[in-house]
């Protein structure tokens, strides 16, 4: 696949001095005529040496309401630029800033589930291709999270030499199912904030403390402007492609779209204590399938569900994430 050709750069409006740093740019995605959003902050200039770390979302948020959200002031980008990385977001097609696919205007009726892993596997191509090219890189890094992780991991098989290392936030794996088949999806969906509240506290075992941040109103609120038409619904909801939710439950019934066996790159796995969508035995049978990777890690943290990154216990995903992104595992040059 060739480089994007056509670049369009937006300045955001700053709200803070590192938002004044942050860089927008629209690129082909590789599917039509379609572009989608990449946003960029760069290193601190006092952090030491850079290196470069793309985020790749899942199934139904983009990269400002994950990576680049500051709960008390300070997101997860916030913590890698403050280490010495160039920090990019990527939006899928139908998600935040990038283009709607065109059958998003359609009755939900009308189209098989878009967005689907090998559709965004090329999204995520062009975006690594395009970020490699503007630092004069050979290779980055990726944090992917939930569905990402497939995405990701197709893209990884066909192009191994575009990857540094590999954070797998949450993957989902494979699963078989003891009977039955995967619904059948419609090309989108809805989903409103209760939905995604409820996506943060089904895992939490009973008794426990809640593990929710204390700003979840106000990235609800945040979630809800993504979509420009999400007021006009009852409830309020984001239209969001389907195709993730359809690659998931095709996971867990035995077809996951990548074989890990072609990832080549070192790759840590990191989910939560309480991560249903991610199981002890889901991270064991990722773990032993990736066995290409030189370095692989199976790290769980306590008291966190499938959306830590937006969690009390957040810092502990950052730190174990910047760590394995470290290479601490290798020699010092």
């Amino acid at each position: 696949m060739n480089n994007p050709t056509t670049i369009h750069i937006t300045t955001p409006a700053p709200v803070s001095k590192l938002d004044a740093r942050e860089e927008h740019f629209r690129i082909p995605s590789g599917i039509g005529s379609c572009e989608i959003f990449l946003r960029y902050l760069p290193a601190l200039a006092n952090a030491g040496s850079s290196r470069v770390v793309l985020y790749v979302h899942g199934a139904t948020f983009p990269s400002a309401l994950s990576i680049a959200h500051r709960f008390d002031g300070r997101s997860w980008r916030d913590e890698l630029v403050a280490a010495g990385y160039h920090v990019w977001g990527v939006d899928f097609l139908g998600f935040g800033e990038s283009d709607l696919y065109p059958a998003m205007g359609l009755p939900a009726e009308a189209n098989a589930p878009l967005g689907r892993t090998p559709e965004a596997s090329r999204q995520i191509e062009q975006a690594v291709r395009f970020i490699a090219s503007h630092h004069g890189l050979e290779r980055v890094s990726i944090i992917a999270h939930s569905w990402g992780t497939i995405a990701t991991g197709l893209f990884a098989t066909g192009n191994p030499e575009l990857v540094d290392r590999f954070v797998f936030f949450g993957p989902i794996t494979l699963r078989q199912a003891s009977g039955g088949q995967a619904p059948a999806f419609p090309p989108w969906r809805l989903v409103s904030v209760e939905d995604q509240r409820n996506r943060f506290v089904e895992d939490v075992p009973p008794g426990e403390p809640p593990v929710l941040s204390k700003h979840f109103d106000e990235w609800g609120k945040a979630y809800l402007a993504t979509d420009p038409e999400s007021g006009t619904r009852s409830p309020a909801s984001v239209k969001t492609p389907s195709g993730p939710i359809a690659d998931i439950f095709a996971a867990w019934h035995g077809h996951l779209a990548y074989d890990p066996a072609g990832i080549k790159a070192p790759t840590a796995i990191v989910r939560g204590e309480w991560d249903s969508l991610v199981t002890d035995a889901d991270a064991r049978w990722l773990f032993d399938a990736l066995n290409a990777a030189p370095t692989k890690r199976d790290l769980k943290i306590g008291r966190g569900t499938h959306l830590m990154h937006l969690e009390e216990n957040r810092y502990e995903l950052y730190k174990e994430a910047q760590s394995f992104l470290d290479g601490r595992d290798r020699p010092a040059d």
